[in-house]
This record gives C-alpha cells, structure tokens and sequence, in this order.
C-alpha cells in the first residue's frame, strides 16, 4: 500500500461513494480504479490531475502526506490545501529562516513552493526563534510603521485562515498583491479583511482564494542606520488634517456667499 492509495480510500470513504461511482467520475473501469486503492499500480499524471481535482485535494498531499492524521475540512482553508511547505535545516539539523530579499519578493510567488527555490535563498538562525517555522520577508512603503524598504518581517507559519487572530498582525502571500504586511481585521464569507497600521490608509478586503501563504509577526531585522521616522509620519498627518481644515472651511465661505 502506499500513501496515495491510502488517501484515495479515505477521501472516497469521506464522501460515501463506492468504487464504481469514483471509476465512473473519473471515467476508467472499476478494476482499473481498485488497483489504485490497492497499491497495485501507479497514476498517471494526467490522472492524478482528476483525481485532485475530483476531491479538491492538492497532489502534494495526496502522495505524500497521510491526511487521515488532519481533519481534512480544515486543509481546504488555503487554495492549494497545502499542510506541508519546503522547510530545510542546517548540517546540525536546527531549522534556519529563509530571507526574501527586496529583490526576491517577485520571484517568491513562484518559487515558494519549491524546495530547490527556497534551498537557493539566504539563511540566517535567531536562537530565540524555535518552535514554528520562521521566513524573513522584506519590509515596504510607509503603511506599517516602523517597517520601511531595507527592513524585515521575520513571521511564523500560519496553516489556515481560521488561526489568525483579529488585531494581530502577518504577512500575506497573495496572487494580485505579492507579499504584504497588514493586521487582520475579521473574516466575512469568503473575504479577509486587513489594515495598515498608518491611518493614512484605508481597511480593504482579499479574496481567501487568493491567499498563497500567511506568516504571523515574529520579529524585525531592522539596518543599523534605523530611525524612527514615526514623528515625521504625525507631522504629515497633522499637516494633512490641517488641509483638510482650510479646505472644508474655504467650502462654507463659499457656499454662504
């Protein structure tokens, strides 16, 4: 037996199906489909594809994780169900944080997946940082003071959308955004919502469908000329507002002229 068949079984078991129903969805013969579950033979790729996309189970689990061991509802929380991630050590065995370079951060959206992409990226091991699996991300813009462009978010491995926790703040691995760091506001139906941490900018929502991976804040890496620039950040807020002000006011004359 092999992990394949044993979570093919499991799945058709899950949705009460018989083996003929399952070689009929995937239009082969029932003996054909009875070889898989027993270990006698191997998918195709091209069948494996139908057999994923008939349970909505990614191929990395089906062969190669044993999801009887996971409530497998709670797996679909990402859009490729994904349990596992490329995770590597160093020659003494200890995990090490991969870090995403400024540069890196487009490729990530391909390569984060893939083991020999991540085993290319930099390492670093911050002994305060042991239980969970830890990536660098880097830090962008304004929105989420103190990080800015030469900094880094150092998040835990998040598994699903249900173990964020509101006010809280990670970094999301997304299709149309790339990489960002926000702080999770709730959940509506099939919709996160977030905001940035500078008031300058308003709350939005993302599509859970297009979230890749999430990774709760850990830590900061900041460059040794760091300074804060948080009074600089008031001053143009209290600049704006002022604006603001003698707009609105300037509007009242007007209109009672």
């Amino acid at each position: 037996m092999s992990i394949f068949s044993d979570n093919i079984r499991f799945l058709r078991g899950k949705r009460e199906k018989t083996q003929q129903e399952l070689a009929d969805l995937l239009s082969i013969t029932r003996s054909r489909y009875v070889s898989y579950e027993d270990g006698r033979s191997e998918p195709s790729i091209e069948m494996l594809l139908k057999v994923s996309q008939s349970f909505h189970v990614s191929i990395d689990l089906l062969v190669s994780v044993d999801i009887r061991k996971y409530p497998i509802e709670e797996t679909l929380n990402l859009p490729d169900n994904r349990i596992i991630l490329p995770v590597l050590v160093d020659h003494l065995g200890n995990d090490t944080i991969e870090i995403i370079s400024q540069e890196e951060a487009e490729n990530y959206l391909e390569g984060y997946r893939d083991i020999q992409y991540i085993g290319n990226l930099q390492r670093i091991a911050l002994p305060f940082l042991t239980h969970g699996k830890y990536r660098a991300f880097p830090g962008e813009g304004n929105s989420m003071p103190p990080f800015r462009r030469g900094s880094y978010i150092v998040g835990k491995y998040v598994e699903g959308i249900d173990h964020l926790k509101p006010g809280k703040t990670y970094v999301f691995v997304t299709l149309n955004e790339g990489i960002i760091y926000k702080r999770f506001m709730g959940k509506r139906k099939n919709r996160i919502w977030v905001s940035s941490d500078n008031s300058f900018y308003r709350p939005y929502d993302i599509l859970i469908e297009e979230v890749l991976e999430i990774w709760q804040y850990a830590s900061g890496i900041f460059p040794e000329d760091f300074e804060s620039d948080e009074t600089e950040d008031l001053d143009m807020k209290e600049m704006f507002m002022e604006l603001k002000k003698d707009i609105k006011e300037l509007e009242n004359k007007i209109s009672g002229k």
